[in-house]
């Protein structure tokens, strides 16, 4: 016989209740309000991300991976401030209770926030088209938070991991779904950069106090690299040989790589200046935290991004990034 669905109150304490306990949580789920007490000299840093059905995930992907990239996207903004993570909301809106999506995808999202010692501090439920906000808040120590602002000529442009990985996951989902394919299972080695992006925390920590400029990579190297331009009036010429492509792109043609590499969107890992005089100090801070940091480029005093090939010619990309409200 089945049984009845889960109320609102039920849901919640079913799949998300139990894991608002962590330092400075004064009160969690269950209240009006969550109170959290940031450290003593530490300013709060607050992010929220969305991911909707249809724009950001496929009805059909495994909610484990749709869970985790729903916390990974938010907790990257963290990362790119070198804020340290306090706690996340989360806003979750459902056509329908489906208690075994809900269970993977409360799976799929506690398993980042356990390794990650994020508490899950609050949240809404409503009903709707599938949608998923997670709001995060984060400590750094007051007048250190990383910004976009704040790069200067000659500073040298670094990027974490490598990119262009999750451009292939998608195109891989793209495919399958115009071919009508099974659904994929959620650690497929082809989607895991797509699925399952790493939050750059401790990249992000690390930074601090060795640079003022950062930010995430989730629109595109392009298109991010050019909002730290623009808010530090600055420009930046990039090497295309240098550009760190995912082993997933080995098979690619070079340009279309290249392209997946500067456009692609979704590495979630952290672009920023370095002082050129402090090279050398990039290659222990790689090592420390096992995390290839390359050099790509260097800030300019001119405005703009140019990409350059070995032989010092401009590569005109033909995509800059993901833009929600672009007309193509």
């Amino acid at each position: 016989m089945a049984h009845a669905p889960l109320s609102e109150f039920e849901l919640i304490a079913r799949f998300f209740a139990d894991r608002d306990r962590g330092p400075g949580i004064s009160l969690g789920v269950g209240d009006d309000c969550t109170l959290i007490s940031p450290r003593p000299g530490q300013q709060l840093a607050v992010s929220v991300d969305t991911m909707v059905c249809g724009t950001h995930f496929f009805p059909d992907q495994p909610p484990a991976a749709v869970g985790h990239k729903a916390l990974a996207a938010a907790l990257s903004d963290l990362a790119a401030m070198g804020a340290e993570p306090l706690g996340a909301l989360l806003a979750l809106t459902l056509p329908q209770v489906d208690e075994a999506w809900l269970q993977a995808f409360s799976d799929g999202m506690g398993a980042l926030a356990d390794r990650l010692k994020v508490p899950l501090i609050g949240g809404d439920t409503t009903r709707g088209p599938l949608a998923i906000s997670v709001t995060v808040l984060g400590q750094v120590p007051s007048g250190s938070a990383l910004r976009r602002a704040g790069a200067e000529p000659n500073a040298l442009v670094v990027v974490s991991g490598t990119l262009g990985g999750a451009f292939v996951g998608l195109q891989a989902e793209q495919e399958r779904r115009e071919a009508g394919g099974e659904p994929p299972a959620v650690d497929d080695p082809l989607r895991h950069r797509f699925f399952r992006p790493e939050p750059r925390i401790a990249l992000g920590k690390a930074l601090r106090g060795r640079t003022r400029t950062a930010i995430d990579l989730s629109d595109g190297l392009l298109a991010d690299l050019g909002h730290i331009c623009a808010a530090s009036g600055c420009g930046a010429i990039l090497q295309a040989e240098a550009v760190p492509r995912d082993p997933l792109l080995a098979d690619w043609p070079p340009g279309k790589a290249l392209a997946a590499a500067l456009s692609g969107g979704d590495d979630y890992e952290l672009l920023f200046a370095w002082p050129a005089r402090q090279r050398d100090e990039l290659r222990p801070l790689a090592a420390a935290l096992q995390l290839p940091l390359t050099v790509i480029g260097e800030f300019t005093a001119g405005g703009g991004v140019q990409v350059l090939d070995a032989a010092g010619s401009p590569v005109l990309p033909t995509e800059r990034g993901f833009d929600h409200f672009r007309v193509d």
